[in-house]
């Protein structure tokens, strides 16, 4: 089996670089332009996924009833993940705030024991590394508790730059992979 060259590759499949530069660059002006209509989009996205992942593991709990004693864990795990997904859309704003005090959360505890860790490693010459780290995190679980909304956006502002450059990059790629189509 021969393998192909990149500039085969690049012949056949450069148009696909091209469609995902084109998205990304949109989606990186729609993020910096209108960051609420990104970040519904991303909570919509979620929305989609939980309801479809409630819904899958009902019908999984349903087809191991017989086999499997505890599948009513499955079954009520996903009715609440069918009820999120539900929310989700019925109540994005909440939602994405909600998400976000659990990233905040998460950020708190994690960095507290990074703090933990960074005491008892001490002796190994690195700790301050991680005692930095678990200080950030904290900070930034404080920032994000205190301003979840001016947080979300700004991070949502920052992955459409992020798709902005990325997608300019894509289409300068789908154009050289293009031009060695003459070559």
């Amino acid at each position: 089996m021969e393998v192909p060259s990149l500039r085969q590759v690049s012949r056949t499949y450069w148009w696909l670089l091209l469609i995902r530069g084109i998205v990304a660059v949109l989606f990186g002006i729609l993020a910096i332009i209108a960051p609420v209509v990104a970040a519904l989009f991303f909570i919509f996205l979620f929305g989609a996924y939980v309801l479809l992942d409630g819904i899958l593991s009902i019908v999984v709990s349903l087809q191991e009833r017989n086999t499997y004693s505890r599948w009513w864990v499955l079954l009520i795990s996903g009715i609440a993940a069918i009820i999120l997904g539900i929310f989700a859309f019925f109540q994005p704003g909440v939602t994405a705030i909600a998400l976000f005090w659990v990233v905040a959360l998460w950020l708190i505890i994690s960095g507290i024991f990074e703090l933990i860790a960074a005491f008892w490693l001490r002796a190994l010459g690195i700790e301050w590394l991680l005692a930095i780290t678990g200080i950030l995190s904290i900070l930034v679980g404080i920032v994000f508790f205190i301003h979840p909304v001016g947080s979300i956006l700004a991070i949502v502002w920052l992955i459409g730059v992020f798709a902005l450059v990325r997608g300019v990059i894509l289409l300068i790629r789908a154009i050289r992979f293009r031009s060695l189509i003459s070559a």
